[in-house]
Order: structure tokens, then C-alpha cells, then sequence
């Protein structure tokens, strides 16, 4: 059984564009559908990427554009270090010379990362330690779908954008729509951000803008220290040339921050 399930697996990363330590002179374009599929991922350092583009140590010269539809279809990485993404775009160490845009949506479906230091990201943009020249911009759709991160120092990002140790010259743009849908993060310093833009150690000249939808919907990090972030704008020891708008519209939703120094925000803007 387990062997089928890792060879399914397999199969279903055709649905994700994934480049490592490469270089591209020209645009980087996914376009899927994904529905009533599975994507599984198991073991040590596992990933499982699905309807995404995913970036390590890659330049490119052009736009970087992600165009998925996900739709009643399950995405799950299991073991240390895991790593799930759903209708994202995942940067690391990587550089772009265009505009970053993630255009997708999920629906009826989940995403979940397992492990220790698990990650599960769903219609998001996620930066670590990139750069990039051009506007970065996250414009999804979720409904009726779980995104969830279990695992010491968990972060489920749903409808965000998250930036840490990165550059970007040109707006960054987060508008999404996130409805009856549920975010959790589990373990200690977890991180839950739904339609939100978070900023940790960055650099932005231009606009940051975040304008999220969120209806009926649940963001809940639990943890020691854990942060629960929903329709706002956090920044930490970053560095922004440029207006900062957050004009969210939260309804019927909660946020939860669960710990000893938990912290929730929503619809707001934080500065540190």
C-alpha cells in the first residue's frame, strides 16, 4: 500500500512546476487542474507540491506566474521537515527579475504538512531569503478547504503573503478570498496567517497592500508563543519605502492564538 501511495505521488508533482539551483533567460508559467487527486509525500525531509511553482536557488529573467485551479483533491507531506504546498508560489534563495504572481483557486480540499518544522501552504506566496524586481502579487481563492500544519514551529499561511529575509522593489500585493475554510497551525512558535501579508527581516520599496476577504472561517495557531494573524498586516525589523494599506473585510470568522505570549491579530497593522 505504501508503495502505491508514494508512486501516486509521484505521478500527481506533474501538476507543480519545481526548479532547483536552475537559471531561466524568459517567463516560468504553471498552468493545472487538479481535482479529485491525491499528492502525498512520506518521509524524511519530504515535500509534496501541488498545483504550485516552487523555487530553491534559481534565477530567472522574467515573469513568474502560477495559474491553478485545486478542487476536491488532498495534498500531504508527512515526516521531519515537511513541506506542503497547494496553488502556491515558494521561494528560497532565489532571485527574480519580473513580477511574482500567484493566481489560483482551492476548493473542497486540504493541505497538510506533518512533522517537525512543517510547513503547509495554501493560495499563498511564500519568500525566504529572495529577491526580487518586480511587484509580487497573490490573488486566490479558497472555500470550503483546511490548510494545516502540525509539528514544532508549524506555519499554515492560507490566502497570504509571507516575506522573511527578502527584497522585493515593487509593490507587494495580497487580495484574496478565503470563505468557510480553516487555517491551524499546531506546535510550539506556531504561525497561522489567513488573508494576510506578514514581513519578517524585509526590504520593500513600494506599496504593501492587503486586501483580503475572509468569511466564516477559522485561523487558529496553538503553541507556545504561537501567532495568529487574519486579515492584516504584520511587519518584523523590516523595512518598507512606501505606503502600507491593509483594507480587509473579516465576517463571521474567528481567530485564535493559543500559548504562553500567543499573539492574534486581525485586521490589523503591526509594526515591531
Amino acid at each position: 500500500m505504501k508503495r502505491i501511495i508514494l508512486a501516486l505521488a509521484v505521478l500527481l508533482m506533474s501538476a507543480s512546476l519545481v526548479s532547483a539551483a536552475s537559471t531561466v533567460k524568459g517567463k516560468v508559467i504553471n498552468k493545472s487542474n487538479v481535482k479529485q487527486s491525491a499528492n502525498v509525500a512520506i518521509g524524511k525531509g519530504s515535500q509534496a507540491n501541488m498545483g504550485s511553482i516552487r523555487m530553491k536557488d534559481s534565477n530567472v529573467k522574467g515573469k513568474v506566474i502560477n495559474k491553478s485551479n485545486v478542487k476536491q483533491s488532498a495534498n500531504v507531506a508527512i515526516g521531519k521537515g515537511a513541506t506542503a504546498n497547494m496553488g502556491s508560489v515558494t521561494m528560497q534563495g532565489s532571485n527574480v527579475k519580473g513580477k511574482v504572481i500567484n493566481k489560483s483557486n482551492v476548493k473542497q480540499s486540504a493541505n497538510v504538512a506533518i512533522g517537525k518544522g512543517a510547513t503547509a501552504n495554501m493560495g499563498s506566496v511564500t519568500m525566504k531569503d529572495s529577491n526580487v524586481k518586480g511587484k509580487v502579487i497573490n490573488k486566490s481563492n479558497v472555500k470550503q478547504s483546511a490548510n494545516v500544519a502540525i509539528g514544532k514551529g508549524a506555519t499554515a499561511n492560507m490566502g497570504s503573503v509571507t516575506m522573511k529575509g527578502s527584497n522585493v522593489k515593487g509593490k507587494v500585493i495580497n487580495k484574496s478570498n478565503v470563505k468557510q475554510s480553516a487555517n491551524v497551525a499546531i506546535g510550539k512558535g506556531a504561525t497561522a496567517n489567513m488573508g494576510s501579508v506578514t514581513m519578517d527581516g524585509s526590504n520593500v520599496k513600494g506599496k504593501v497592500i492587503n486586501k483580503s476577504n475572509v468569511k466564516q472561517s477559522a485561523n487558529v495557531a496553538i503553541g507556545k508563543g504561537a501567532t495568529a494573524n487574519m486579515g492584516s498586516i504584520t511587519l518584523k525589523d523590516t523595512n518598507v519605502k512606501g505606503k502600507i494599506i491593509n483594507k480587509s473585510n473579516v465576517k463571521q470568522s474567528a481567530n485564535v492564538a493559543i500559548g504562553q505570549d500567543s499573539e492574534a491579530n486581525m485586521g490589523s497593522v503591526v509594526a515591531e
